[in-house]
């Protein structure tokens, strides 16, 4: 049997501080080992806390062929509600591009309060939003927020159903522990402090898979995604 193609194009957006592109990375990346393929491409202007910060990551477990800026999304990643509320982000609104019956992952607990326009556009577009206490959980799971990007990262494998767990592992110990992934100066200095709160980088890395799995078991528990009862088709 021909194995149905997965293919999903995620647009990231955050703020800076928040380990946006690292998420990226490790998504991407951890699709790869565990023998998909992927392309990623960062964008952010002045490297500096709560400034705008964009990622563009395709994944698939087919070939990929295109790079550069994803304009049409059938998945975002929304990291700070700010991206939303404050307009801090590249891309305004928030959802322009998402195709029809796309998916929108947001960190906050309650769904945000819209514009009637907005509601009206994301509910004609079919859009599946969640909404994911991802600091909240980075807070309780690893005691710091720092952590907030490995919940997104957990809570997004669990929709899409790909990259398995222990491909995440192994992207997370090339991330913080064998420096396999290339970083920017900002991205350089984030990992400086996360590692000196975690002492051990052995306590950085459990505090990171806990955090990714806790986020993982709450899009399972909510049926997120291919956990859904019924899955809605996803944009390809």
């Amino acid at each position: 049997m021909v194995e149905e193609v997965k293919r999903y194009n995620v647009r990231m957006a955050g703020i800076g501080g928040q380990g946006v592109v690292t998420a990226s990375h490790i998504l991407s990346n951890a699709v790869v080992i565990g023998n998909g393929f992927s392309s990623l491409v960062p964008f952010f202007g002045s490297e500096k806390r709560n400034a705008p910060v964009e990622s563009y990551v395709r994944i698939s477990n087919d070939e990929i062929y295109e790079i550069g800026e994803i304009v049409f999304p059938n998945v975002l990643m929304i990291f700070s509600a700010q991206v939303i509320t404050l307009g801090k982000s590249y891309t305004m609104p928030f959802y322009t591009g998402l195709k029809e019956n796309g998916i929108i992952l947001i960190n906050n607990r309650e769904p945000l309060k819209l514009i009637p326009d907005e509601e009206k556009e994301l509910v004609d577009k079919k859009a599946n939003i969640y909404y994911l206490p991802a600091t909240e959980l980075a807070n309780d799971v690893a005691g710091t927020d720092l952590a907030t990007n490995m919940a997104m990262c957990g809570a997004i494998s669990a929709i899409f159903g790909m990259p398995d767990m222990e491909s995440i592992e192994g992207s997370v110990k090339d991330r913080f522990i064998g420096k396999g992934i290339v970083t920017s100066g900002g991205t350089a200095s984030l990992d400086s402090v996360i590692e000196k709160k975690f002492a051990k980088k052995q306590k950085l890395l459990q505090a990171n898979m806990d955090t990714i799995k806790a986020a993982y078991q709450y899009a399972i528990d909510h049926k997120w995604g291919v956990h859904a009862d019924k899955e809605k088709p996803v944009a390809v």
